[in-house]
């Protein structure tokens, strides 16, 4: 697949920066003026180069973007590259029920005790009285506590109403350092879910300081059924392998893009499986409720992050499309192809296994620091 297929549409004006796999390890990359440069003898990660206002004149040459192609899990010999998660040292955050939708979903999640057989009747007994509530509602304004207050009266008041209106966002760590993966590769599922589905957003990618520099798609693979038995679970839903997906690149902001077309920008997904089935759907970000920056200022708000970090900001998206009977809802099959698409980010494209079954992830940061000790590049992360 040509590279230019998952860039945005303005790629020729974009700085993009990301991960390729090359012959003798990872290295990080930045597409400028329609070009791709190796930045490695410069800079040795992203985590590093997400910090640096100097990028615009330094790394190899690859060649133009529309001349490059990129392999994959489904076409592992079609290209001339390998994307990697454009993440490396940062830690990978997200924020989670940050849309009235998905909210609401967790709700009936929560209800159902992660049983999708359940969910229809739950949602139907549900919507009227909280779905349109919720929507206008400022998190931990006056209104919003005494909607809180009105629902704990009345015995409908949940654990992910608080993080949707209270004054607290929900962060949690999504993966470890350099477990993510990018454009191309295969997502994981749990074999012993019975419920799950792909979380589209958008990734907000800060440099040592917490200042936000650039902006990604992610794919927030959760496990409906196991986070739905209890939040107690979170860890066992959210952090398993393969399953934080993000790229294909960061876009760096500039004059030409930055943080208010992340609040305007629209969000598609489109499932596609070996079995015919299709869904797509799109989002706006501007439903979101709690602004980007607010969701930045919290997750500073425990502790620092040397490196950097990343955060996804949760979604919109909970399917419901029946896939296998009515009222069964929506969980992934293995071979299916997930595609996140925002027209000033690109696409990310990956294709659905098990975890068990997804490339194990075994590069971590000790591999890292003697792969770059091996080529003579720590010096540039210094």
């Amino acid at each position: 697949m040509y590279l230019t297929e998952c860039l945005p549409s303005d790629w020729r004006e974009a700085r993009l920066l990301g991960r390729v796999m090359t012959a003798d390890g990872p290295s990080p990359v930045l597409a400028r003026g329609g070009r791709l440069y190796d930045l490695s003898r410069h800079v040795a990660t992203t985590a590093q180069a997400a910090a640096m206002d100097d990028l615009d004149h330094a790394g190899v040459d690859l060649g133009p973007l529309d001349a490059l192609t990129a392999a994959s899990a489904w076409a592992p010999d079609a290209g001339d590259l390998t994307l990697l998660s454009p993440l490396d040292l940062q830690c990978v955050k997200a924020s989670g029920v940050t849309f009235a939708v998905s909210a609401l979903e967790r709700v009936i999640e929560e209800r159902a005790r992660g049983d999708a057989d359940a969910a229809n009747a739950v949602r139907r007994s549900i919507l009227d009285r909280i779905g349109g509530e919720l929507t206008d509602l400022r998190p931990g304004s006056d209104a919003a506590e005494a909607v809180k207050a009105q629902l704990i009266a009345e015995g409908l008041w949940s654990q992910y109403l608080e993080v949707a209106i209270g004054p607290y966002a929900e962060i949690f760590t999504k993966a470890p350092v350099l477990a993510s993966v990018g454009w191309g590769a295969e997502v994981g599922v749990r074999a012993d879910s019975a419920w799950n589905n792909p979380e589209p957003e958008v990734v907000i990618v800060c440099d040592p300081a917490g200042r936000p520099v650039g902006a990604a798609l992610g794919n927030d693979v959760n496990l409906r059924d196991i986070e739905g038995r209890s939040a107690l679970l979170l860890g066992k839903a959210k952090d398993n392998n393969a399953s934080a997906s993000v790229g294909p690149f960061i876009r760096l902001f500039d004059d030409g893009f930055g943080m208010d077309d992340v609040r305007s920008a629209t969000v598609r997904l489109e499932v596609e499986g070996d079995d015919g089935f299709v869904m797509t759907g799109e989002s706006s970000m501007s439903l979101i409720s709690r602004d980007p920056e607010e969701l930045v200022r919290q997750t500073l708000s425990a502790h620092q992050y040397p490196d950097g970090f990343a955060l996804y900001l949760g979604t919109m998206f909970a399917p419901i499309d029946d896939r296998d009977a009515p009222g069964k809802g929506f969980t992934h099959r293995i071979g299916d192809r997930v595609r996140v698409s925002s027209e000033r980010l690109g696409v990310l494209e990956n294709r659905v296994a098990t975890c068990d079954q997804a490339p194990p992830w075994r590069f971590g940061v000790l591999e890292l620091m003697r792969n770059l000790a091996g080529r003579g590049l720590l010096g540039a992360a210094t």
